[in-house]
């Protein structure tokens, strides 16, 4: 059996935003699925109020939240980067399913493997846009006259690009929730996102590891 070490990896706020966010996200595509009348709950209306109400909260959380990232330095974990990227291909392809050493070990300072990097960059710069545009110019539909939009753009393309975000950010939040199942128990990765201290099993070095 491998040795551990616990770390501390998140932060209080970092823990709150984390799970805040995830509250409000689920709480966008539970009213956003009923708005296009998958089901019924609230009701057409309250649906819609809360839908923009969680909206507006979320981005009140994101204001703090990239506040928080600059001015402790934290932003520097979303860089991306190229380097073992196809490790961590094979190893969630193949290695995962055999028991393969993890290719990636978190660091205070390296919390995110290269493919979560990629994730969330894409994330910011491709999902993001589609759902918080289309978002706003349903919104703002009752200003388009004055910006002089309306006729220019169907309201149809801004509903479908609006729904589509929605299946993007959806698809993410399950791929997202099946990662946590893959530590070292099902629940490793969600414990630590609620205390902050993660169990990492210690390298072992090279000639130790040649000689077992």
């Amino acid at each position: 059996m491998n040795a551990s070490t616990r770390i501390y990896l998140y932060r209080r706020y970092e823990r709150f935003w984390h799970w805040s966010q995830a509250v409000l996200v689920i709480f966008m595509l539970v009213t956003g699925f009923e708005i296009h009348g998958v089901y019924k709950n609230f009701g057409f209306q309250r649906a819609v109020e809360y839908h923009t109400l969680t909206a507006w909260a979320l981005l009140t959380l994101w204001a703090f939240t990239i506040f928080w990232q600059f001015t402790t330095g934290e932003w520097r974990q979303y860089i991306p980067t190229l380097h073992r990227v196809l490790a961590m291909v094979r190893y969630y392809a193949y290695g995962i399913f055999v028991n393969a050493p993890h290719p990636f070990h978190k660091t205070p300072n390296k919390k995110h493997n290269p493919l979560q990097r990629l994730a969330y960059v894409a994330l910011l710069a491709m999902v993001s846009p589609l759902i918080w545009g289309s978002g706003f110019f349903y919104l703002f539909y009752a200003y388009w006259q004055d910006l002089g939009l309306e006729g220019a753009i169907p309201l149809a393309w801004v509903a479908m690009a609006h729904t589509a975000g929605a299946f993007m950010m959806l698809t993410f939040f399950i791929v997202h929730v099946y990662l946590t199942t893959t530590g070292h128990t099902p629940l490793a990765h969600i414990k630590t996102m609620l205390t902050g201290w993660e169990e990492v099993e210690d390298e072992v070095p090279a000639n130790k590891a040649s000689a077992g």
